[in-house]
């Protein structure tokens, strides 16, 4: 089904330009700033919290299994950032691993082990992306060499056996199987979106694949046969602009949250579609409930 744009509405505005999204499991909405604030959105948008600030610009973040901290990907300080959710304490998490340090450290994902994938999109016009993964304690490596051309957004199967990768430049998404050890193994195309600049991705509970572009201002839908339809469109640019990461949200996860880096507010989208639970959405557990 494709969307007009009388179906999608501001959820939050009065944002700095907003690249990334992340929905904590208490309805609370998270994004991020160009000038490296971090904000705090009520579950209903009418309330916006700056939480911290890192003097940067940030990218992709992500909550931990527990919601214990917040990872967040810097592109001016060039590295990932942890914020303890509790106390709101940051302290730097990584600059690179093996040696290789950080150039656009891009997006941040978790599996349900702990483990922090990190993309790493490389640079502009050169085929250099490539993808890290730091141990619940910290220890990286380069999971995936690559190269990936711009390598950006990122989203776990529900099995958890393949990471699908947004390449920007390709343009398009791609998928890596995730062998018994952790390793990476077979990389293929998942699909291709010509003349397009691809950014977020996220899946619902059905398996079908949402990828939001920055230009032109598009959501596609990816059916698990890889069939490929416009959700929504935006010619105007003003309900969509440049949107970057998106995320399932709200009541029953049915609510696309999406984020505007080209504008100042992060729009929402009511969809007949159930969003696939991230790890810290089916491990959270409020502190009142804890036996």
């Amino acid at each position: 089904m494709e969307y007009s744009i009388a179906d999608v509405s501001t959820f939050a505005d009065g944002l700095d330009h907003p690249e990334c999204i992340a929905i904590h499991p208490d309805g609370f909405v998270w994004a991020g700033g160009e000038a490296g604030q971090i904000y705090r959105i009520s579950p209903d948008g009418k309330q916006v919290e700056e939480v911290c600030n890192t003097g940067g610009f940030i990218l992709g973040i992500a909550f931990s299994p527990d919601c214990s901290w917040l990872a967040i990907c810097d592109l001016k300080n060039k590295c990932v950032w942890k914020l303890e959710t509790a106390s709101r304490g940051l302290g730097k998490f990584a600059s690179g691993a093996e040696g290789e340090a950080f150039n656009i450290p891009n997006y941040p994902l978790f599996d349900s082990a702990g483990n922090l994938y990190v993309s790493e999109s490389g640079a502009f016009r050169t085929i250099t992306g490539k993808i890290f993964k730091f141990s619940p304690s910290g220890e990286g490596e380069i999971w995936h060499p690559g190269p990936f051309s711009f390598a950006n957004g990122m989203a776990l199967s529900a099995d958890e056996k393949e990471l699908f990768i947004v390449s920007t430049f390709l343009p398009g998404v791609e998928r890596v199987s995730i062998n018994e050890n952790g390793h990476a193994g077979i990389r293929k195309v998942y699909v291709t979106l010509p003349q397009t600049c691809p950014d977020g991705i996220a899946f619902d509970s059905a398996g079908n694949l949402y990828v939001s572009c920055y230009a032109p201002n598009r959501i596609y839908h990816v059916s698990k046969l890889q069939e490929v339809t416009v959700l929504f469109d935006d010619w105007e640019g003003h309900t969509l602009a440049n949107p970057t990461n998106i995320a399932f949200g709200g009541k029953d996860y049915s609510t696309l949250f999406v984020a505007n880096l080209g504008r100042w507010h992060v729009a929402a989208l009511s969809t007949q579609a159930e969003g696939l639970k991230l790890v810290c959405h089916k491990t959270f557990q409020n502190p009142s409930e804890k036996s």
